[in-house]
């Protein structure tokens, strides 16, 4: 199985930030009352946060608008259904579309007066179905 960077890699327009440490990471997870999937936990400690073409994913990282803990918190109060387990990994911006993972390492994804639903097994299936649908 293709691991989470090596598909970030492949991905056009790729950049990331810094990585994060495993203390921020930790940090983060304290904050948000879980445990990044193993694959996220990958990704932030190798880029921090990172988009690619026209794809901004949440990290653990000093901006506000990208930052898993801000934006999951502030999505928490916009969709109370969601389990506490879940944290956010992108905001489409469209639609009011938010892309979730949980602990387990499942996508979900939300939409207002929609009930969440399961679109992929890893943020890997995630960021390579988000070239497939060019």
């Amino acid at each position: 199985m293709e691991n989470i960077i090596d598909a970030l890699r492949s991905m056009p327009g790729f950049l990331s930030m810094k990585p994060a440490t495993a203390q921020q990471v930790e940090s983060a997870e304290g904050a948000l009352q879980l445990r990044f999937s193993n694959d996220y936990r990958e990704y932030v400690l190798a880029c921090g946060a990172a988009s690619f073409d026209g794809h901004e994913l949440t990290g653990v990282c000093p901006s506000k608008r990208l930052s898993v803990v801000d934006v999951t918190l502030s999505e928490r109060d916009c969709t109370p259904s969601v389990p506490a387990g879940w944290y956010v990994i992108e905001q489409l911006n469209i639609d009011g579309i938010v892309i979730w993972q949980s602990e387990d390492g499942s996508v979900y994804q939300t939409a207002p007066g929609i009930s969440p639903q399961r679109i992929g097994e890893s943020i890997v299936e995630y960021v390579k179905s988000c070239q497939e649908q060019k």
